[in-house]
């Protein structure tokens, strides 16, 4: 059913508008520079055109199909335009304005009333208190913030599911920056009927979809949302960030979404028990979403690092092996052939030893004998190696020289540290989909998500 809404051919704004202080601004604004290329339908009564389009004074004024109806005006008014878009057969409506549940009881009576009206109707809701959605492999660009206040993602492969409108945002506005691509986005709001579990079980077929990262504030079912995680993660990986750990932060949960609070005990053992991923901010959700997304999955636990820089590789094997971190992982005892092989290839003085040093010496061509030799070392599961900028001898090749390595039968992870060049070695990397990082921290903790995850696949539980 959502290929409808995925694919949507067509879609109505209600309360479209050409004041830029409007939000029916903002959506039509991000449909029409957007390149949207399907049909768009302005409603709204007072105006004839909007954004050079023909606008409708209501919905039935349209007189064609639509697949998509997206509400821009006040709460008080969305009701009845919920029962118009019925009465046309329109099969989704995005319901964007707050003034909900989430305010109080006269809001919650609005949201019954939707519910009882679409019930059996056919006729799906997001929403509402929802910023919109976004799927840009086909241009469909229904959010609330205009282009000019927000980069939005190019097309990739993580499906992102937000309770939360502005972290949702904010969080592409970020991942933008770095060239980093979604397949979609939906902000589900205070979900009165659309949730999580239905696009779960969605994005599970869907094949532009190859990990699934999700924020949640509550969960409505969780014996429901239990077995989806279970199902969908053992065939497409699962990412979730969930607020409201604490009494405190539950009670802002409420006050934004009208979600109610879930014991964070109960909520962490079930998603072991699942095998998802489990972040503690947006940028730990995006980053194990996307290593997730790249990467073949190791054989197990067993790290060798790469490095220009001694001090980041011990730092870097500090967090590895320290049981404090709670990693679980090891670092790899390199083969006595491995390391003849990497002698022959770094200066005199640098490490054949794990973590491999290659020094400040360190050219291209000895990254490309290093990783080669790893990849052939059966004591070794999963590679680190850091392209760092500040080294001479480092430079834009050694993009080329790690995708030789990436998608081969061992995962390699990249850390690039330093800003000046940095960025830019990272949206080359991301053009390849190499999982790039630009902390030894985060470096690590991707590497732990992605050992969990092949644990998981293999039958076992995280450590």
């Amino acid at each position: 059913m959502f290929d409808k809404l995925v694919n949507a051919k067509s879609v109505a704004v209600v309360g479209a508008s050409e004041n830029a202080m409007k939000i029916g601004y903002a959506i039509m604004k991000n449909l029409v520079e957007g390149q949207y290329n399907g049909e768009i339908y302005p409603v709204n009564k007072s105006a004839k055109t909007i954004l050079n389009l023909q606008s409708y004074s209501s919905l039935s004024d349209i007189g064609k199909a639509v697949d998509l109806c997206v509400v821009a005006v006040p709460s008080s008014l969305s009701v009845d335009v919920v029962r118009e878009a019925i009465k046309c057969n329109i099969p989704f409506i995005v319901l964007i304005p707050g003034g909900f549940s989430e305010t109080g009881e006269e809001g919650k009576q609005l949201e019954e009333k939707i519910m009882s009206i679409i019930k059996n109707s056919g006729t799906r809701v997001i929403g509402p208190n929802t910023v919109g959605i976004y799927f840009p492999h086909s241009n469909l660009n229904t959010a609330l913030t205009p282009p000019d206040r927000v980069s939005f993602p190019k097309p990739g492969s993580i499906s992102f599911i937000s309770q939360s409108g502005a972290l949702g945002l904010l969080t592409m506005d970020s991942i933008s920056e770095l060239g980093i691509g979604i397949s979609a986005f939906i902000n589900l709001g205070n979900r009165i009927d659309v949730d999580e579990i239905e696009l779960i079980k969605y994005f599970k077929n869907d094949p532009k979809t190859k990990s699934i990262a999700i924020y949640l504030e509550s969960v409505h079912n969780g014996r429901e949302f239990y077995e989806t995680l279970k199902e969908v993660n053992r065939v497409k990986p699962i990412v979730v960030l969930k607020s409201g750990r604490t009494a405190s932060s539950a009670r802002a949960a409420s006050l934004h979404t009208g979600a109610m609070g879930t014991d964070d005990r109960i909520f962490q053992g079930m998603l072991r028990q699942a095998g998802v991923a489990r972040a503690y901010n947006e940028v730990e959700l995006i980053d194990y979403a996307r290593v997730l997304s790249y990467s073949p999955l190791p054989d197990g636990k067993n790290v060798a690092i790469v490095t220009t820089a001694g001090g980041v590789g011990v730092i870097t094997s500090d967090y590895i092996s320290a049981t404090e971190h709670g990693m679980g992982l090891n670092m790899a005892s390199l083969s006595s052939d491995t390391k003849d092989k990497i002698k022959g290839s770094i200066i005199s003085f640098g490490s054949a030893e794990n973590p491999v040093d290659l020094t400040a010496d360190g050219s291209i061509e000895a990254y490309d004998s290093v990783l080669s030799a790893l990849q052939e070392d059966v004591n070794v599961n999963i590679i680190v190696s850091y392209a760092l900028p500040q080294t001479p001898k480092m430079n834009m090749g050694i993009v080329d020289v790690i995708s030789k390595y990436t998608h081969a039968k061992k995962p390699v992870i990249v850390g690039v540290i330093g800003s000046k060049l940095g960025t830019d070695l990272i949206r080359e990397f991301e053009k390849r989909q190499i999982p790039a990082f630009p902390s030894i921290e985060r470096v690590v903790n991707s590497v732990r998500a992605l050992y969990d995850y092949s644990l998981f696949r293999r039958g076992g539980v995280s450590e």
